[in-house]
């Protein structure tokens, strides 16, 4: 525990093993102690990762070696949390289990859609007496734990939602000042995955903030998928975010804002890792991903030519894949492709190396994305064309212009795996892409 002590407006810092700063007693406290000698959160983070950094290493979990793969509730369910006028839509136990039943029974989990997890709006309004974190006692009766059990029954892992401010986004009881209460609370009910947001939070002490949270949920012994929102939200502040300090701590991170359900949120996700800002893509590695936000096949604003292009480009920007919508409504077209698993196969390469844009080719709207894969020597190569004029593009590129330089490749279809012929670096490709569309490859050294 760091105790501040205001009595001459100025603090101490006394440091005992066995106790934090964090526990629910001390709380109210150290909000009075920081408000009223004006200490910055920045500091009292500083000091608290000096005692922690003695006895807990960083992130080293062993977990999120390929992209995670699974189900969240925020882009399809947002914060619906009218039950009475949308039971079968609101956020509750009730649409969790519904929907864990599906990703296990309709084929998503054998596809490797393991986590089901709930973004914002599963708490209560309130701590509880003891300053834990609780559930809304109407939406979720039976509690956390309960729901846990019943993932983990179906062959799932469990994912949930909290926030590095004193507030989550929706205006519920967020971390600040209870991060290790929060980060044993999550272990003690058996959730597999936290997702960390970063509303109503300071950007400034975000640098020692997620690492504090991460070295709280490594303490605690139970493995759990670390997904930090750090970059985004100091990027949003004009920030140069610290790469190589995120990917030590945590297992993905959101780089861009929240996606919608639309083609001009999905291809300006698309542009932005084209550009590679900061040289993020560096930084993918097993373990460590940048997180490019949910997968909205299925819903309601993406054409099937869109569609694909989402799943391709997240294939190749070694992106978790978390589909966000109604599983018992999804048509059987989105269903096989969500399915797909050739292009999961992409997404999930071992060497956990990110794609990215290589080429634009001139006079035409096409680009050019190409990832290492496995057997080494491989690539996956999209060529994407974004725009829509009407009429399907053909072009014309030579292999060693898309980054083939061994003496012949074996093309195989990236959706369907059909064999498309064999090129060498001298090679014509010739591809004809349409608007909105993607023609993806797997290229073998042969």
């Amino acid at each position: 525990m760091i105790i501040l002590n205001t009595s001459t407006r100025r603090f101490k810092v006394k440091t005992y093993r066995k106790t934090h700063i964090h526990n629910a007693k001390y709380c109210k406290c150290w909000i009075d102690c920081i408000r009223d000698t004006g200490i910055k959160m920045k500091n009292v983070l500083l000091l608290l990762l000096v005692q922690l950094t003695r006895d807990i290493s960083g992130l080293d979990n062993g977990l999120a070696l390929t992209p995670p793969m699974g189900w969240l509730t925020w882009e399809r369910f947002r914060c619906n949390t009218d039950c009475v006028n949308r039971p079968d839509d609101c956020i509750s136990e009730t649409l969790i289990k519904v929907m864990a039943d599906h990703l296990a029974a309709d084929g998503y989990l054998a596809a490797g859609y393991q986590y089901i997890i709930i973004d914002d709006c599963w708490l209560a309004p309130d701590r509880d007496a003891h300053g834990r974190l609780q559930p809304d006692p109407v939406r979720f009766p039976s509690g956390i734990a309960a729901l846990v059990e019943y993932v983990h029954e179906q062959g799932l892992k469990f994912g949930i939602y909290e926030d590095f401010g004193v507030r989550t986004c929706a205006g519920f009881p967020g971390s600040e000042f209870y991060m290790e209460t929060d980060a044993q609370t999550f272990a003690e009910w058996g959730v597999d995955y936290v997702k960390f947001d970063g509303c109503n939070s300071n950007p400034q002490d975000m640098d020692l903030g997620y690492e504090a949270f991460g070295l709280f949920l490594n303490k605690t012994g139970r493995p759990m998928v670390y997904s930090c929102e750090w970059p985004m939200y100091q990027q949003f502040a004009g920030f140069k975010p610290d790469y190589a300090a995120i990917q030590r701590t945590c297992n993905m991170w959101r780089v861009h804002g929240d996606i919608s359900d639309s083609w001009t949120s999905v291809s300006s996700i698309i542009s932005y890792y084209g550009k590679d800002y900061n040289n993020m893509s560096l930084y993918a590695k097993p373990g460590a991903w940048n997180d490019p936000d949910m997968l909205v096949v299925g819903n309601f604003g993406l054409s099937y030519e869109q569609a694909r292009v989402q799943m391709a480009m997240w294939a190749i920007m070694a992106a978790p894949m978390l589909m966000s919508t109604d599983l018992r409504s999804i048509t059987a077209q989105d269903h096989l492709l969500l399915t797909n698993l050739n292009v999961i196969a992409i997404n999930q390469d071992p060497l956990g190396i990110q794609g990215r844009r290589i080429l634009q080719i001139n006079g035409t709207n096409v680009e050019v994305w190409s990832r290492p894969i496995s057997p080494v020597g491989s690539f996956a190569i999209a060529f994407l064309q974004l725009a829509n004029h009407g009429d399907p593009t053909p072009v014309s590129v030579t292999g060693r212009d898309i980054g083939l330089t061994a003496s012949g490749y074996m093309f195989m279809d990236g959706f369907n795996n059909q064999p498309m012929g064999t090129y060498g670096p001298d090679s014509p490709v010739k591809v004809v892409v349409n608007p909105n569309g993607v023609v993806l490859f797997r290229a073998k050294p042969i």
